[in-house]
């Protein structure tokens, strides 16, 4: 039970700092010398002031889900005398704000889908405190979890497992971010027009790749066109429909940058273009533009491995696609400057597998050579899937970057800035156009592998390449506008997520059908380490003890999503002693069903060495 604060016997009464000064100045206070002294001392120090954060956020409407923890948390922060402000900002603001300029005290938003745990090296890594993206974005630093880090990448089987246990285990005593929960992605499509829908991947490549059209259209003719017999023939040729998704995020209208972070999200569109190596499918890593790898003798500590490309590869704009390419799409992820500044410029995304490789060499046409870092194979090969850049195009991106012909960005280049608004890659759509903040259109790559050299194994689902004749993307304001714009057939399904609150409409539709599915990706709170009161990890236990996780997924998410007290509760390497059963199994929430209990939350705030004022403000030390 906490105190009765009304039986507590009444404090002294303070002295003023500025009742103190002035018995200094008049001499009325009889001392000693030495007590002077002191008492001189205390008058110079300043008063403490009240604990004060900032949160970063997405707004309600891009976001409506961040917004309400960051509420939830702000609200519980003023309880215990903690003063906040939320600050609500555009994702693309907000993910350059945290991401890039590491602008932030504390942030609520949500980590992108991953294939695998392999994202926790970067995430937690303290070699990534100082690089930009989704690198330790709290500048969380902790040797022991370092070595951790790193002997679980040389590991496999149980023993990475048994290593992966440990460190979450000490992440979750440290918090440098509070995972929250893993939210249920829910979609809706119509039935009418294609069929092969699967809620597991539907906005994703392998998903479009899967969808085969029901229906046909015809052509329409121009209005004064001839009318002669082979017209007539034409007339009569049948075609797949387009297939129209709609989409509340519209970075993708103005950016397609494969690794500008702060235009990338969960589903990225830029995967369609980008082809890689290969590709997790089934759960396996599957040869896509490779025909095959080998592994070979390595002189180093790490292994290495000779990759052979599929034959006649081409990018988009019918340049060949050799191992050119590829040996330089790995040197050039880890410096775009391609070693024309003084220091490397890393690409800040896919720095969880571009660290893997230490050098790529083409060794023939279609073969190139890959040495890693002394990390397993099993670890290694999740490098094949980094997207491959053409290098005619992306080798000119190299210099460093200007604003308005001004003054130059430190550690920037132009391939990190630049907007690739008419991008070529490799991928099985192609670009066709764009209108910023409104539409996406992409269309079928006719001289794609799929389209011509796939038979059996586990491609053989996509076997001919994308059907429908284009892919179009319309981005809406809401869930309501995406639903209404299905429900008139302008839109054969929604590429994002919507809120539970679409599910009755969706049930009552004769039209719309429901999908809901279990990503990996997950809402977190982060903190930034760097700076006090945040760098004490006592203080961070007790902010994240202020959320409650539960309540949050059934107010929030409408009981669509799973509490987390790890951020890879998704996978079988989830720790068994972060298994959530009904609470916070490290953090416990001080109170009941979103009422906190404010003496009890107090009280770490206290053990935390932190103190009170009698206005009840938590002071800062």
């Amino acid at each position: 039970m906490p105190p009765d604060p009304s039986s507590a016997p009444a404090p002294p009464r303070a002295l003023s700092r500025r009742t103190l000064l002035a018995g200094l100045a008049t001499g009325s206070l009889a001392a000693t010398s030495g007590c002077i002294r002191q008492l001189r001392t205390l008058a110079n120090r300043d008063a403490p002031d009240q604990v004060s954060l900032e949160i970063k956020t997405a707004p309600a409407d891009a976001d409506p889900r961040s917004i309400y923890i960051a509420r939830f948390l702000s609200s519980n922060l003023n309880a215990v005398g903690i003063e906040t402000s939320i600050v609500p900002m555009s994702l693309e603001e907000l993910l350059r704000d945290v991401l890039l300029n590491q602008s932030f005290d504390i942030y609520v938003m949500r980590h992108p889908r991953t294939a695998s745990p392999n994202f926790v090296y970067s995430l937690l890594h303290s070699r990534f405190d100082a690089e930009p993206g989704w690198q330790n974005p709290f500048g969380y630093a902790n040797l022991g979890v370092d070595d951790m880090l790193d002997e679980q990448r040389t590991q496999s089987g149980d023993a990475r497992e048994a290593t992966l246990h440990e460190i979450q285990s000490a992440v979750a005593r440290d918090q440098p971010f509070a995972p929250i929960a893993i939210p249920d992605e829910i979609r809706a499509t119509r039935g009418d027009r294609f069929s092969g829908w699967s809620a597991a991947d539907m906005h994703t490549l392998l998903g479009y790749l899967r969808l085969r059209p029901t229906t046909t259209e015809t052509p329409e003719q121009p209005q004064n066109g001839p009318t002669n017999e082979t017209t007539t023939e034409t007339s009569q040729q049948t075609t797949a429909p387009p297939l129209r998704m709609t989409l509340k995020d519209p970075r993708a209208t103005r950016n397609l940058n494969p690794i500008a972070v702060e235009f990338r999200g969960d589903g990225d569109i830029t995967e369609m273009l980008y082809d890689p190596l290969a590709r997790p499918i089934g759960g396996d890593l599957v040869p896509w533009l490779a025909h095959e790898w080998s592994w070979v003798d390595s002189d180093t500590a790490g292994p290495a491995v000779e990759v052979t490309l599929r034959e006649d590869l081409l990018w988009h704009d019918a340049t060949p696609l050799t191992a050119a390419d590829v040996a330089f799409t790995f040197d050039f992820l880890r410096d775009t400057s391609g070693g024309a500044l003084d220091s490397p410029v890393p690409a800040p995304r896919y720095r969880d597998r571009s660290t893997l490789v230490t050098q790529a060499v083409e060794t023939g046409r279609r073969t190139v050579r890959i040495e890693f870092e002394p990390v397993s194979r099993e670890v290694a090969q999740t490098a094949f899937s980094l997207p491959l850049l053409p290098k005619h195009i992306w080798e000119t991106k190299t210099g460093q970057a200007t604003i308005a012909g001004l003054d130059t960005i430190g550690g920037v280049t132009e391939a990190l800035i630049w907007s690739n608004s008419n991008p070529v890659g490799s991928g099985p759509l192609r670009f066709v156009s764009a209108t910023d903040g409104e539409s996406l259109t992409l269309a079928p790559f006719d001289d794609h592998f799929l389209t011509r050299d796939v038979s059996d194994g586990p491609l053989a689902p996509f076997q001919g390449g994308f059907e429908p004749s284009e892919l179009e993307f319309v981005v809406v304001p809401s869930d309501g506008a995406a639903l209404a714009l299905m429900e008139q057939d302008d839109a054969d399904a929604t590429a994002s997520p919507l809120g539970a609150e679409s599910i009755s409409q969706i049930g009552q539709s004769d039209v719309l059908r429901l999908h809901v599915s279990k990503p990996t990706s997950f809402y977190h709170v982060g903190f930034n380490v760097r700076q006090s009161p945040l760098s004490n990890p006592r203080f961070r236990r007790a902010v994240a003890q202020l959320l409650d996780k539960q309540h949050i997924v059934n107010e929030v998410f409408g009981g669509y999503a799973s509490a987390i007290a790890t951020p890879l509760a998704p996978y079988p390497v989830a720790a068994p002693a972060l298994r959530w059963e009904g609470e916070d199994p490290e953090l416990p929430f001080p109170g009941e069903d979103g009422e906190l209990d404010i003496e009890l939350a107090k009280e770490s705030f206290r053990s935390a060495g932190y103190r009170y004022n009698e206005a009840g403000e938590l002071l800062r030390r």
